[in-house]
């Protein structure tokens, strides 16, 4: 297949139909940058992935003190020289597509463009260069280089299991916001403030950490009274962290049951529950 004729690759939901050029530079560099089932455009890919993770590992080792004191200088030109591979990656893109605004407005043009910005903003924002990690989003091209796209259709599932699960979820969070705001008020009654519970919002931060089975430990119970509404809140915690985790399963089992539950029926005995491979009827042999 000629490469005036070749389509774009597959690409994730997330990635829209950008339009290939017809020819010239600005398609090859299209294919290259875009496609990942040709030999360059695999090789830039991982080329890529891997100068995002070693950027990502100069964020990190900038962020500790003892290094920065002794490589400071080093680190700081990787990170520029970093910033400007992103950068000129970044306008190449934008350069062969022939809808630049539609990639510029994508979620991977957004992410690309918002991991070259720290650099640049830190020279004003001295804080800014901590959201360099941000970069690490960039990684889920992964999905495209390895053929993993299959897998969409799971996380698609998920998503689907969650957002049918949202109200009782929901309902399910209110029930244990009202429980430790009633805990807590208990324990800023028991114990007091100089056991550590000085205003309610406190003894309810204390009964939130207390009944997710946290338990920081920095303001404990002293009293018979209060520990023992602490034990009862612990056993509590237990089944309050199953709940989630049981509504959300019992919604995928649902859809997977309801997704692949045989539906066919026999035309001649009208039985129902035939499996989709079934070429007869299991009661009375009739061809499906």
């Amino acid at each position: 297949m000629s490469r005036s004729t070749r389509k774009p690759a597959r690409q994730m939901p997330l990635q829209p139909d950008l339009g290939m050029p017809e020819q010239g530079w600005r398609q090859r560099l299209y294919i290259i940058i875009f496609e990942s089932d040709t030999v360059a455009g695999k090789r830039f890919d991982l080329i890529l992935l891997g100068a995002i993770v070693l950027s990502l590992l100069v964020v990190a080792l900038d962020s500790v003190a003892v290094v920065y004191q002794r490589h400071g200088a080093v680190l700081d030109a990787l990170e520029w020289f970093f910033t400007a591979l992103f950068t000129l990656e970044y306008v190449a893109r934008l350069a062969c597509v022939r809808r630049p605004v539609r990639y510029a407005r994508s979620f991977f043009g957004v992410i690309d463009l918002v991991s070259v910005l720290p650099t640049y903003l830190a020279l004003v924002l001295p804080g800014a260069h901590a959201f360099l990690d941000i970069r690490i989003l960039r990684l889920l091209r992964i999905f495209r280089i390895l053929k993993l796209a299959a897998y969409i259709e799971e996380y698609q599932m998920l998503g689907q299991a969650l957002a049918a699960s949202r109200r009782k979820i929901l309902i399910f969070l209110t029930c244990v916001l009202m429980v430790v705001i009633l805990m807590g008020t208990m324990m800023y009654v028991i114990e007091g403030a100089a056991n550590g519970f000085t205003s309610i919002p406190t003894s309810v931060y204390w009964a939130i950490s207390t009944v997710t089975t946290v338990g920081f430990g920095d303001i404990t119970p002293k009293t018979d009274l209060g520990r023992a509404l602490a034990s009862a809140m612990m056993l509590l915690g237990w089944g309050i962290l199953a709940v989630p985790t049981g509504i959300i399963s019992s919604e995928l089992t649902a859809r997977r049951f309801s997704t692949h539950a045989p539906t066919r029926t026999c035309p001649e005995c009208l039985t129902e529950g035939h499996e989709p491979a079934a070429r007869f009827c299991k009661d009375c042999g009739t061809t499906l």
